[in-house]
């Protein structure tokens, strides 16, 4: 079994309340598992993430997966010395979603001591991809 490359400090309680209050919160974004390599969040698809053709937003997307990437970074360094922050992100809109709810897992392409990569799939209820995206995080010291 490999190890786990997260910091035990982080739960899944702790990375939800964080998330109170937070445009994370408001848009009902769950944190539903930490793996040994791998951070998942469900987004639900209804009138806070939809366009106004009623379809899953790509923004809504993106906001997903800027906050798995930023919260799956952020579990890898000592936050007493550092912190994460987002220099980029993409994605690609592969499936329209109408309802239900979309399920985002991250897993890191490059963890390094100034910056990550981490891909952030989006599938839906039935496992389709809807969405890949990839973002790069710079890491800070706080001295």
């Amino acid at each position: 079994m490999k190890e786990r490359m997260f910091l035990p400090t982080f739960t899944l309680e702790g990375i939800n309340a964080f998330s109170k209050n937070t445009m994370t919160e408001h848009i009902g974004i769950e944190f539903t598992e930490i793996g040994e390599d791998f951070v998942k969040a469900t987004m639900p698809v209804d009138s806070r993430t939809v366009q106004p053709f009623r379809m899953l937003h790509g923004g809504a997307s993106v906001v997903l997966a800027e906050s798995l990437g930023s919260v799956a970074a952020t579990m890898t360094v000592d936050p007493n010395e550092k912190y994460c922050v987002g220099l980029d992100i993409n994605a690609n809109h592969i499936k329209a979603v109408k309802n239900g709810i979309v399920e985002g897992i991250a897993r890191p392409l490059h963890v390094g001591k100034k910056t990550q990569v981490w891909e952030i799939k989006i599938t839906n209820e039935e496992k389709q991809l809807v969405c890949v995206s990839r973002i790069t995080m710079a890491v800070i010291d706080k001295k």
